[in-house]
């Protein structure tokens, strides 16, 4: 099983960014003032609850994140943008160190991103659009 200190600083990074831009890049596709906080919300739940009761020791590490990678006035595009980077760079990086590992991360980052989605109504289609992207990231 790997652990964190099997991956570089840059590598460990974009398994985190990975992880917080996922939930992001859904809260942004359909931005309201309101629903960006539950979503915030959402992300954070989802985050604190894998820290807890992960089942994989790696999403555990994982989900012990302090901040999100990007800035307060990242833009979106740039969100979408590094995120998806960080998703290719995370899957190159467990293909090749932890392959057992890649799909326990494939599910942790798109439950996130489904569980941000389902945070307030309405946005489906444009939230369901950056769903994909995730998953073709990770594809």
């Amino acid at each position: 099983m790997a652990k964190k200190a099997d991956f570089s600083q840059d590598e460990w990074e974009a398994l985190q960014k990975g992880v917080t831009g996922a939930g992001l890049l859904v809260s942004l596709s359909d931005r309201s003032f309101f629903d960006t906080f539950k979503e915030a919300g959402a992300l954070g739940k989802h985050v604190a609850k894998a820290k807890q009761a992960g089942s994989d020791e790696l999403i555990r590490e994982l989900a012990d994140i302090h901040g999100t990678g990007f800035g307060v006035k990242t833009s979106p595009d740039v969100v979408e943008r590094e995120t998806l980077e960080a998703l290719q760079t995370a899957k190159k990086t467990l293909e090749s160190k932890a392959p057992d590992e890649l799909e326990p991360y494939r599910q942790f980052v798109l439950e996130i991103a489904q569980s941000v989605s389902k945070a307030a109504g309405g946005g489906e289609a444009v939230e369901s659009a950056a769903i994909e992207k995730v998953r073709s990231a990770l594809a």
